[in-house]
């Protein structure tokens, strides 16, 4: 949180620094972001105009992987909402899943951005020992994956 003027000053104190040319200073990183629990819903869609998606961060992901699925996401509910198609959902078994059922379902009051975590998962079933759980995850995941792309198939 330091003012680009304090940087410099607090650089140029190491030494071998007193002369260097620094190309950017830092900044202390925000991100926008809106209440999905309130304003979205679980197609990105704009509760108050079904017409706009929103894509990415700005949805209440945050990484880039999880930022670049919900564009995915958002971009293939658009093409369908135009063609006047039925919207998609991932399951919730999925990662992409997961991440959609925190935006819809998190607390509305104290709403954060996530990045996919196994947290985020349906409790798996039974006991599973620690170490073979992200392995229960994984199969689970392909598993309905697999059986919503045959569902997508049939119904194209």
């Amino acid at each position: 949180k330091l003012t680009w003027p304090e940087q410099r000053r607090i650089f140029r104190m190491i030494p071998g620094l007193e002369g260097a040319v620094f190309a950017r200073y830092g900044s202390v990183h925000r991100n926008t972001f809106l209440n999905a629990p309130t304003l979205l819903t679980a197609s990105l869609q704009l509760r108050s105009r079904p017409e706009l998606f929103f894509a990415g961060q700005i949805t209440g992901v945050e990484g880039y992987v999880e930022s670049t699925a919900m564009g995915l996401l958002a971009g293939l509910n658009a093409s369908r909402f135009c063609r006047n198609r039925v919207l998609i959902l991932p399951p919730p078994e999925t990662a992409m899943g997961a991440l959609l059922s925190h935006l819809q379902n998190a607390d509305r009051k104290s709403f954060q951005p996530m990045n996919v975590t196994f947290g985020l998962f349906p409790p798996l079933a039974g006991r599973t020992r620690r170490k073979d759980r992200s392995v229960q995850y994984a199969r689970r995941a392909l598993e309905a994956l697999a059986a919503w792309r045959d569902r997508l198939a049939e119904n194209c």
